[in-house]
């Protein structure tokens, strides 16, 4: 009997994208084999996405449209719940004006996705009230990129770069538990005698293999960075050539690090003077050198300016722009850099342009057909629409997220969806927050549906469709084209992937995030394309351009060509621990589950490894409190409360406190978490905020 061939795809979760094969099996569904010749995991897979299967079970996916009757959410068919969608919308825009419906996206949905949704939102129905929860994950090293390099791309060099370096300094990444197949770049770098440095208030799996771990206290990165740059200036070891050919704004950004003196800097963060200097010792003597960050300095509401320091030290030390050195970011989501380039976030276009660029403007409205000034102007951010709910914003469309889980003070957010006029969720499970809705779509996963995904180095990737989905299942792109048509617009949605690859092609031709060069055929003939990649131009055939895998070698995206650095210091995180609220709480996630877990919580073999949420303490804290291992605690904030049992380890300071966030209930650690908003990127400080920590009588059997 011959063998169905396997289908080459990728992972639905992280955003390494890990190259997979998938072979149908006689009981139905897919198994899972490893993919060597893809260059990002090459073949290695961690449990997750060894397992990603087992959500395309129909046990626990949706098979069919769900619409609320008399309370309760009751299987229906497509036309009924579109038309109840389109009619909810409708209403609520004839009602209040376009603004009061929302939009909120994903950072899991393809680029096809996530450009169609942007233009449904600004074409369909004219609201700018549309943003994602990509904005949760690295909007401040987005925007702190761009404001340094001109362009913001998670990593500007690919993964393989980061073995031949000498010194990596990692911030705030537990790339251990986070994304286990990236782990062997740093052990790879280690074996080829490379240093690595690892920044994080916990010895985490990942820390364990450093070769320094400096521990600062949560929300205080920014003055580490500054301190470490202090040295760099006092030791003599700026790269004063590199920094008068290619950057500007130095000694603005030299007089702020000056003021940030090593003893200062070990009284704010807890890091010993010593451990200060053998840093800038193991990072300084290499010819090359890289920092690369993740949600721990960027989740803060100084996240911007924390990166911007990160950012400074590699600027002064000349390790930007350089073959084997840089500043990169380790993107979260599966398409957390695909999924903002083009439209989903609520201040940018296709392409990565600017919603207030009038040329862009013009540019992508030839390519949608409309009237420049008929497009919205940027809306708000994602806490901030969210907030709105209830309020100005009477009717929302989400798809792909979980905020009832994933968004800051996420009681407060709950409360609010649920005071919604109207509510529709496009899902593949029925998650916590799609539980609250009017009307759920049951839609396409990953190995039922092509699309493309960019990674966290900007390699645009083919994501194939392995298998049919269940009957009463359909695609995002489906929903959007029949909701446009009940909307009346009748054209410019179609349901094919690859159609609306073509489209977003042109709309990006000549942005930052260019796509145009890149095609389905080429993407399936290759092991993905680095953008920028902009399509050939003359009237002959000149050849493909090869993509752009190491970005600023001969110089950054800025109007001049140079890096800008920018001056920042040290403020304190938005709420200080104080008498009530003694100790710091932070989050973060574990290697068995994903994000809000909705997916991941469906899994028999994550949840043996994962079952539910736990709180971190050290034993001294853990001693004050009379609480063992496994004793119920409460954590509390002046947001509300969270209960979960102990886990008492030296990993972690004794004035803070660890949580996960991928569980609902009364473990919920969102529902502490503190909206304080990033000024610039508007991210939430989910990575600091003051809390209690109360032992509460354990039941014993």
């Amino acid at each position: 009997m011959q063998q169905t061939p396997a289908t080459p795809t990728h992972c639905p979760y992280c955003a390494l994208q890990c190259g997979m094969n998938l072979t149908p099996v006689p009981e139905g569904g897919v198994a899972v084999a490893e993919r060597p010749d893809f260059p990002v995991n090459r073949g290695a897979l961690c449990g997750k996405g060894r397992t990603a299967p087992a959500v395309l079970s129909d046990r626990v996916r949706l098979t069919s449209p769900l619409v609320r009757k008399d309370g309760v959410l009751t299987p229906a068919g497509w036309d009924e719940a579109l038309d109840r969608i389109a009619e909810g919308l409708a209403r609520t825009r004839a009602d209040h004006g376009p603004d009061a419906v929302g939009i909120f996206g994903g950072g899991g949905l393809t680029n096809e996705k996530a450009y169609a949704l942007g233009k449904f939102a600004r074409v369909v129905l004219g609201t700018s009230q549309i943003d994602y929860n990509g904005r949760f994950c690295m909007s401040s090293a987005a925007a702190a990129g761009g404001r340094a390099f001109g362009l913001d791309r998670g990593l500007p060099f690919p993964l393989e770069d980061i073995p031949k370096t000498g010194c990596v300094i990692l911030v705030g990444s537990n790339l251990a538990e986070t994304m286990p197949p990236a782990l062997r770049y740093l052990t790879e770098l280690k074996e080829n005698g490379g240093r690595l440095i690892v920044v994080d208030p916990r010895r985490t799996r990942t820390a364990e293999q450093a070769d320094l771990h400096l521990a600062p206290r949560p929300g205080t990165d920014l003055a580490l960075a500054l301190g470490l740059l202090h040295l760099v200036v006092a030791e003599g070891r700026t790269d004063e050539a590199y920094i008068r050919e290619r950057t500007s704004g130095w000694e603005e950004t030299r007089a702020a690090a000056m003021a940030h003196w090593p003893e200062y800097v070990e009284r704010i963060t807890g890091v010993s003077v010593p451990e200060l200097r053998e840093a800038v010792r193991l990072f300084c003597e290499p010819e090359h050198a890289m920092v690369l960050t993740a949600r721990g300095p960027e989740q803060q509401a100084k996240g911007t300016d924390t990166v911007g320091a990160w950012i400074n030290l590699c600027l002064a030390t000349g390790r930007a722009g350089r073959p084997l050195s840089g500043y990169g970011c380790l993107t979260g989501q599966g398409n957390g850099q695909g999924g903002r380039e083009h439209g989903q976030k609520a201040d940018q276009l296709p392409g990565y342009r600017k919603l207030t660029d009038p040329e862009a403007r013009r540019h992508v409205a030839g390519v949608w057909g409309v009237d420049p000034d008929s497009l919205p102007g940027p809306g708000r951010s994602a806490y901030e629409l969210l907030d709105a709910l209830g309020g100005d914003v009477r009717a929302l469309l989400l798809m792909g997220s979980n905020p009832v889980v994933s968004a800051p003070r996420a009681a407060h957010i709950e409360e609010r969806i649920r005071s919604l006029d109207f509510l529709a969720v496009c899902d593949v499970v029925l998650s916590e927050t799609a539980a609250l809705a009017d009307v759920v779509l049951p839609v396409t996963q990953w190995a039922e549906e092509t699309g493309t995904t960019t990674n966290l180095e900007g390699r645009v990737l083919l994501r194939r469709r392995a298998i049919t989905p269940p009957e009463g299942v359909r695609t995002d792109l489906y929903v959007l084209h029949e909701l446009a048509a009940r909307l009346g617009v009748e054209k410019g949605f179609p349901t094919d992937a690859e159609e609306v690859f073509e489209e977003l092609r042109r709309a990006s031709a000549g942005g930052i995030a260019d796509y145009s060069g890149i095609t389905y055929r080429r993407l399936a003939e290759e092991d993905g394309v680095f953008w920028p990649c902009p399509a050939p131009a003359g009237r002959n055939t000149p050849p493909a351009h090869p993509g752009t895998p190491r970005l600023f070698l001969d110089r950054f995206a800025t109007e001049d060509g140079r890096a800008r650095f920018a001056p920042v210091s040290h403020r304190p995180i938005a709420e200080e621990p104080d008498d009530e609220y003694p100790v710091l709480l932070t989050t973060g996630r574990v290697v068995a589950q994903y994000q809000s877990g909705a997916q991941t919580r469906r899994v028999d073999e994550l949840n043996a490894a994962a079952p539910g949420p736990f709180v971190e303490l050290h034993p001294r804290l853990a001693e004050r409190l009379g609480a063992a291992e496994g004793d119920p605690v409460a954590v509390v904030s002046r947001r509300g409360r969270a209960v979960a049992p102990a886990r008492i380890t030296t990993a972690i300071r004794p004035d803070t406190v660890f949580m996960p966030f991928h569980w609902p209930g009364e473990g919920r650690a969102n529902t502490l978490t503190n909206p304080a908003l990033d000024p610039t990127s508007r991210m939430p400080e989910f990575k600091a905020c003051a809390v209690r920590v109360e032992r509460l009588e354990a039941v014993r059997g």
